[in-house]
């Protein structure tokens, strides 16, 4: 049972110098303090959602205090973690978020792990309101034998291993093999099949973990395939990453002028954006390259190469049994149209060899807590606008709301539309009217818990560490891998 100090406190607790008030009274005091008392409102993750949701809140309402919650020891979830470490303009968003962390109305908690240090019903409890919006934490199976050899990874995995994912620091993914193959065609299937092939001198002034800059160094992979179920007018990348691959120093792209017969007629009624990506590839597919660009292909040392209407069926292992050694690709062909078009097998099979396999087919979120409702079939927090269904003063802004896709301004739209649905139940008296409170009362359950929260102050020393490292090197920082030497850095 939560202690009462976390309840709405009743009438009865108020102090005996005056009367209770009538029920007018107190219809009327309840719906002022709705609006101008302090709303303590927390955020369950410190990524783009979680940041963008809290810095509408703060905006929009003068008196709003948001605390946000966070498993790692750092902020900034996927703009750390996932974007490409030559991808640095991506990146500046971290700013914003700083300003939004330096309000005196917002404060960090990293280090706690919300559903095992701290419940959802506890901060519901702490709470006026709840906001969930801690992302795609983990990757889709690909559910084929021989997924479990070595040498098969998720790309999630392998983007955390040179991002500095404490969790991912011990991958070590072996790229003795001449030939990889990424399952996917999304923008992430594209960052890990460039980071591969882009020669490492280039990388060397990124903040790329030194391990992994280390590996890349040493690495054979001459040769990246990047596998999809469907046709090229289903790619799920964007121009940007496109011709970044086209135009990768020393790689030349390996692209099959069938692929894309009868393409021209089929994308002139297409959406811009799409029309402008097929433009793209077909130029690179069936175009002569101008002499420059013939010359820096004819010289390049390594390609890379989009196989279409492929599904995985099986990893193959090595002689021994101990790694594997290549994938059985189904032949696909597509049924329906629009968005019912779907890839199904032909019967017919295809062996690619290879030695090194990342699977990016999808991103999923993961049930943070019994009392949260939760899809497994889609992997996100059931809702209607970011309101959880059937829990009052629960929401979601994010992946978890809306499912693994977009970029950051999409999900930056999203988060805003989460932060301006609160606002609006909290105006209309939908949220808890009495006091609560808020980190006072989670910070000391988590005390009795022996768990000590990181600070906004102390991620900074952190950071200030990392430039530090970096700093001999070139680099705009050299990331701390270690949580439990974070620790000991702040003294814990």
């Amino acid at each position: 049972m939560a202690p009462r100090c976390w309840r709405w406190w009743p009438w009865s607790a108020w102090p005996r110098t005056r009367p209770p008030p009538s029920e007018s009274t107190q219809s009327f005091r309840q719906q002022f303090s709705t609006q101008e008392q302090t709303p303590q409102i927390c955020v369950v993750g410190s990524g783009p959602a979680g940041f963008y949701t809290a810095q509408h809140l703060l905006k929009h309402h003068s008196q709003a205090h948001v605390d946000i919650y966070e498993k790692q020891l750092v902020p900034f979830g996927l703009v750390r973690f996932g974007v490409a470490p030559d991808h640095p303009e991506v990146k500046n968003v971290i700013n914003t978020f700083t300003r939004t962390a330096h309000s005196d109305r917002c404060a960090f908690h990293g280090n706690v792990v919300v559903g095992r240090d701290v419940t959802v019903r506890e901060l519901r409890d702490a709470y006026h309101a709840v906001v969930l919006s801690y992302g795609a934490e983990d990757h889709k199976a690909l559910e084929i034998p021989g997924q479990e050899l070595p040498g098969v990874f998720s790309a999630r995995a392998f983007v955390g291993w040179y991002n500095g994912l404490p969790e991912n620091r011990e991958l070590a993914p072996d790229l003795s093999c001449d030939t990889a193959v990424v399952l996917g065609q999304g923008n992430v299937a594209l960052d890990v099949a460039r980071i591969l092939l882009t020669p490492p001198e280039h990388l060397e002034k990124t903040d790329i973990t030194e391990a992994a800059l280390g590996a890349l160094r040493q690495s054979q992979v001459k040769t990246v395939w990047i596998v999809g179920r469907r046709g090229a007018l289903q790619v799920a990348f964007t121009i940007k990453e496109l011709r970044e691959m086209i135009q990768l120093p020393g790689t030349r792209p390996i692209l099959d002028p069938a692929d894309f017969l009868g393409l021209q007629d089929r994308i002139k009624e297409v959406p811009r954006p799409r029309k402008r990506l097929m433009e793209l590839l077909l130029r690179a597919a069936t175009e002569k390259p101008g002499v420059a660009e013939a010359a820096r292909w004819a010289s390049a040392s390594r390609a890379w190469g989009l196989r279409f209407f492929r599904s995985p069926q099986q990893v193959l292992p090595s002689p021994d049994g101990r790694r594997a050694a290549g994938i059985r690709l189904a032949v696909t062909r597509l049924e329906g149209v629009g968005e019912a078009t779907r890839a199904v097998p032909t019967g017919d099979v295809e062996d690619l060899p290879c030695g090194l396999v990342l699977s990016s087919i999808g991103y999923k979120s993961r049930p943070i807590d019994p009392s949260v409702p939760f899809d497994p079939k889609l992997g996100v927090i059931p809702n209607m606008e970011g309101r959880v269904v059937d829990v009052p003063g629960l929401y979601c802004s994010g992946w978890v709301k809306r499912g693994p896709t977009g970029v950051i301004t999409a999900t930056m739209t999203d988060s805003f539309v989460t932060g301006q649905i609160l606002l609006q139940d909290l105006k209309a008296g939908l949220l808890p009217s009495g006091p609560r409170p808020g980190y006072a009362a989670v910070k000391a359950l988590l005390g009795s818990r022996g768990v000590w929260p990181v600070s906004f102050s102390d991620w900074e020393k952190l950071d200030a560490e990392e430039v530090s490292r970096g700093q001999g090197a070139g680099k705009p920082r050299e990331k701390l891998l270690d949580p439990q030497e974070m620790l000991r850095l702040l003294g814990r």
